[in-house]
């Protein structure tokens, strides 16, 4: 009966417990994690980057037969801790790749234009979830690496830039190298003292994290990363904006009653002016140009948007809700129209779209909201 009771709990924890270490990892991240440019939350995810190396080298260590085994329940050196924490080494990299990427998943979404970026969210989001599938995967010194690799990028493609001030592709390029200096550091930390080690072993166990770095990099310079740290906070289209105080009203066309989500304009005329205001996110340290790209294509969309400005605008860092600016159009033209937040190298932060009708009633009553 023992034997049997035993047997039913380790086959009901077996599934559970790697979900309660992965959901303790995100619910920590959430309740310790508030913004990207705090100098505490930085510190806690290099505490988890740090940790997560030191458990990679051991888990690998422990694979490849360096660490000796022993038992004496008397002893408490460094050795006896080390065999000690081993069975519990695969929780451990369950809790902090749990933390860290469902960190990435929140700052990354933040920042993310689904236009344009949905691809490396995306990639984001399968490892979060791929976390708790790819557990039995950590038999895999290549696949563990790999993981560390990811982690490790994308925490350097913010950090750098919140750290220095500069946000431009050398940057990011520094970041990818200082990544692949740790993982060739990480791999040649676990297999110390094993025999006969050739530089073709370490390149080997190593190739798949580089590739990772490579394949990010590209995605980078396809303008498929978001541009992180930067983020849209708020954006939207509007008949006037006045500014009283510290505050921007904004005025726009109120909605059906169902509608209650409704905060800016989706259609306007084409004989007044038109605003488009966006309040941008940027770290304290942070100084750069943030542009309003305009631009139209005639109402059967099937013709391609055309550019019919492009406005820069210098923002400063630091404000909660994010830098706010403006900008105006007086008379547009009948059709569809977007407006892109970007970055000067065309990274969109945030997209806001209305069409401009040629005859048009406002039915609506004019509300507002201030910001």
């Amino acid at each position: 009966m023992t034997a049997m009771l035993e047997k039913l709990k380790t086959s009901f924890l077996q599934p559970v417990l790697p979900a309660v270490f992965f959901l303790a990892g995100v619910t920590y991240d959430s309740l310790t994690l508030t913004r990207i440019d705090r100098l505490l939350d930085n510190l806690i995810l290099l505490l988890y980057l740090s940790v997560l190396g030191v458990l990679v080298i051991l888990t690998g260590r422990f694979q490849l037969g360096l660490i000796p085994f022993t038992s004496d329940p008397t002893s408490w050196n460094a050795l006896t801790l080390i065999n000690r924490a081993q069975p519990h080494l695969a929780k451990g990299l369950q809790f902090i790749l749990g933390g860290l990427f469902s960190a990435y998943a929140i700052f990354y979404s933040q920042s993310a234009s689904f236009s344009t970026t949905a691809i490396f969210l995306g990639l984001i989001v399968a490892f979060l979830i791929g976390n708790e599938f790819l557990r039995n995967q950590y038999s895999s010194l290549r696949m563990l690496v790999s993981l560390f690799a990811l982690v490790t990028f994308s925490f350097f493609t913010f950090f750098i830039p919140v750290l220095t001030g500069w946000m431009n592709n050398v940057v990011f390029v520094l970041g990818a190298l200082i990544t692949g200096c740790i993982i060739w550091k990480i791999v040649q930390l676990t297999l110390q003292g094993l025999p006969h080690v050739s530089l073709g072993t370490s390149l080997s166990i190593s190739f798949p994290a580089f590739g990772l770095v490579i394949l990010c990099t590209v995605l980078y310079f396809l303008n498929w990363i978001p541009p992180i740290p930067l983020s849209l906070k708020f954006g939207g289209i509007y008949h006037q904006i006045e500014k009283i105080q510290d505050k921007y009203l904004l005025t726009y066309q109120k909605g059906p009653w169902y509608d209650i989500w409704k905060e800016s304009n989706d259609r306007v005329g084409i004989d007044t002016p038109i605003y488009c205001f966006s309040s941008v996110f940027a770290p304290v340290t942070l100084q750069t140009t943030i542009y309003h790209h305009w631009q139209w294509r005639p109402i059967d969309g099937n013709t391609e948007y055309k550019t019919t400005d492009r406005i820069p605008i210098a923002i400063t860092g630091g404000r909660e809700t994010g830098y706010r600016m403006y900008t105006t159009k007086h008379r547009v033209q009948p059709g569809e129209w977007r407006v892109n937040v970007e970055t000067e190298d065309r990274r969109v932060l945030g997209r806001m779209s209305f069409v401009a009708e040629e005859i048009f009633s406002s039915e609506q009553l004019m509300t507002s909201i201030t910001r």
